[in-house]
Parts: C-alpha cells; structure tokens; sequence
C-alpha cells in the first residue's frame, strides 16, 4: 500500500535534510584537509628533530669514546699522537696518521688497513659531504672525506704550531716528527682535541664560517653546533659562530696548547 502524498513528502524532507546536515561542503572539505597538512608537518617536524638529536649524542659519546682512548694513548706514550707517524715507529706506511696511531695504541685495534675512519666511533651519523670533500692535501691520504679533525696545529701552522700534532723538522731531505708532551698542554680542560671535521680533512682548522658550506651539510649538521673532545676527556657542544667567528680570549685560547689567544696569527 502506497503511503499517503504528504507522508511521503515528509518523509523525502527528511531524508534531505539528514543528507545535508551530514555532507560537507568544499570549504569545510579544505579546512579539513589544510589541518591535517598542518598537523602532518608538525609531526615530521618533531620526527627530524628527534632524529637530529638522537644523532647528535651518538656524535657525542663518539669523541667521548675517542677522549678515553686518547689517554689511554697518552698513558702508553707521554705525548700526543703525530700529525703522521714517524717511519721507525711500527706503523704501516700506507697509513700512518694519527688516526692510525690512536686506533692502533688506544683504541686496542689494527683495523687501520681496514678504513676504519669510515666506520664505527669514527663515524658522525649526522656528517653528509659533496665531492668537494676529497680535494684537499690532508684528504689525499684516503681520497675519503672524515668525519672527524684532530686539533693539529692550533691557530698556528707547520712552522708555528700551537696545536698537538707535534712537530716537524727536515734534515737532509727526510722529515722527523716531534710529539707534542702532555706537560706542554697548559690547561688541558679548555683545549680542543678532537672535533667535528668540518672540511672533511683528518685536521680539525679554524675557518671562515662562509668557506664550509661547500663541503656538505657542515653548518647544519648539528643544528648550528659542534661536538668537541678538550684534552681532559670532557664533550662540550660550542656554536660554530662561538668556534670559528669569536675572537675573544676564552674562543681563542681554547685552539692552543699555550692557552693563549694569538690573535696575531688570525687570517685576516
């Protein structure tokens, strides 16, 4: 039986009615859609921030673990490794750098035949690099970028050396390295040992801060910081603007074993 005309235009109101108030129109549609956008961003933004903070500390407890096997060096040897190896010193030729030294002596290992600067505590999780990153000399060694520099010569140089790679005098064309003695470092809890490479060499330099964006992700590798290793074994996280543009005397002298700030030998 048919329902009567206007119990079935009610009914068909209502039915219309329940159909509009449950649709969304386009403009609700793209609210909805633009907070999910948000919300989506958000979390992703929170994901790499966690990221790069997890990152950062497994940096950390890298040059942690490299402070501890530095003095285990330093207990052995009385001095700091050579920028390279003396050739009467026991170490193959092929590799004889302080990388090599420190692997060998502190860290209890002879995987310097093995390229063990491209693996574990040698390793930042975090350091990308371009193909700009295997040009200078201190690279040619490995022709592979590292991701750690070791405070060579300070703010000095080869003939002025303020840093621990030690020194080097000529005689009769060969080369013979002087290590830098543990009684030479002044103030051991404020100078810098071990650090992040920022030019992807085994030296860790003070540079223009402009001058390190050809070599990866060096300025935004750890959100604008550094993870440094200072000669008494302590990790601090400097700023590279506090790293490498600072000039005053506490900046300075944290590169030199004197502890002074040698503000003669910035580059100008």
């Amino acid at each position: 039986m048919k329902p009567a005309p206007l119990i079935w235009l009610t009914q068909r109101r209502a039915i219309n009615v329940n159909a509009r108030t449950f649709a969304f129109s386009l403009t609700e549609l793209l609210v909805a859609i633009a907070i999910i956008a948000i919300l989506v961003a958000l979390l992703l933004a929170a994901v790499f921030q966690a990221k790069g903070r997890a990152q950062r500390i497994q940096c950390a407890n890298n040059l942690h673990q490299l402070g501890v096997a530095m003095h285990v060096f330093l207990a052995d040897n009385h001095g700091y490794p050579l920028l390279f190896a003396n050739r009467n010193d026991g170490y193959p030729d092929h590799n004889r750098s302080w990388m090599a030294q420190l692997e060998t002596v502190g860290l209890n290992s002879s995987n310097h035949n093995t390229n063990h600067y491209q693996k574990g505590v040698w390793l930042c999780p975090s350091a990308q690099w371009n193909t700009r990153s295997t040009n200078g000399w201190l690279q040619e060694m490995t022709k592979s970028p590292h991701s750690y520099g070791y405070n060579i010569y300070g703010l000095g140089d080869k003939t002025d050396n303020l840093g621990l790679g030690g020194r080097v005098s000529f005689n009769f064309g060969f080369h013979t390295w002087t290590p830098t003695g543990v009684s030479e470092v002044l103030a051991p809890s404020e100078m810098m040992m071990i650090g992040d490479g920022f030019d992807a060499s085994i030296a860790l330099s003070r540079h223009n801060l402009a001058e390190l964006a050809i070599y990866g992700n060096t300025l935004t590798r750890h959100q604008g910081k550094a993870n440094v290793v200072f000669c008494d074994g302590h990790v601090e996280s400097p700023t590279l603007k506090w790293l490498f543009e600072d000039t005053s005397d506490d900046a300075l002298g944290r590169w030199n074993r004197d502890h002074q700030p040698h503000r003669e030998l910035l580059r100008q």
